[in-house]
């Protein structure tokens, strides 16, 4: 373990494995954070990368996406906001999972909480718009194919998202007829995880039973917080790569 002291002060403790490059993101964050800088993805990557990643990369960017898991663990412990680092994490993902185009979500929905389903009652729809935003397959392998109606599905974002992305959900969702607020959507406040909160919150309000529950993330500290939450007459599908 790691500790992270900063201008003399002490934020915690963070895994790195080792390696220079892990040792280089630490310290370009580390500086950033400690002079005052906008924290932002930018840091470790300059403009003609960010633009690259966007597209298919040789060998899926194994050592990118190594390096923003380390950022957003940074940012988790000096709480910074890292929703646009999990935005291009999420980008990169889809392109690279399929190399082309078409993300199948119906081959990765896997059921986690046991081996196999049970009789249900419904369905419902937790959706990280953040984490997941390929609109597109959601509703055509989740939304449409099991009928999910609009007011059992619950979205949250941050306000630096929704700053970043509203227009592009928006334009994506009016294909389907829908907008952000077809659904039980809420625009959250700053700070630590708070859309995964808002959302986790829900659930538990919810107190599900014999529902099936479709958790849309690549977050995998939501994932093991909504299994933690989730009774065990339900069945928990989320997405696995």
């Amino acid at each position: 373990m790691q500790k992270i002291i900063i201008n003399q002060k002490y934020y915690g403790t963070i895994e790195l494995d080792g390696s220079e490059e892990a040792k280089r993101v630490f310290s370009r964050v580390k500086n950033a954070f400690g002079t005052g800088k906008k924290m932002e993805i930018g840091i470790l990557f300059p403009p003609y990368k960010l633009k690259a990643l966007e597209s298919y990369q040789k060998g899926g960017s194994r050592q990118e996406l190594a390096d923003i898991d380390l950022y957003i663990a940074l940012g988790n412990v000096l709480r910074f906001d890292t929703s646009d680092a999990s935005k291009l994490k999420n980008t990169i993902e889809l392109t690279n999972d399929i190399a082309h185009n078409h993300y199948n979500i119906s081959k990765r929905l896997t059921l986690i909480n046991k081996t196999k389903a049970t009789e249900n009652r419904g369905d419902y729809l937790f959706w990280d718009i953040e984490n997941f935003s390929n609109i597109g397959s959601l509703f055509n392998d989740v939304i449409e194919k099991f009928d999910i109606p609009d007011n059992r599905i619950y979205v949250a974002a941050n306000p630096d998202s929704l700053y970043l992305y509203k227009s592009q959900w928006e334009a994506d969702l009016y294909d389907y007829k829908k907008s952000l607020n077809s659904f039980n959507f809420t625009k959250c406040d700053h700070g630590k995880n708070v859309a995964d909160d808002i959302l986790l919150g829900h659930f538990k309000k919810l107190s599900l039973r014999s529902a099936n529950v479709y958790l849309m993330t690549f977050d995998r500290e939501l994932k093991e917080r909504f299994v933690a939450e989730c009774h065990p007459s339900n069945n928990l599908f989320i997405l696995e790569k």
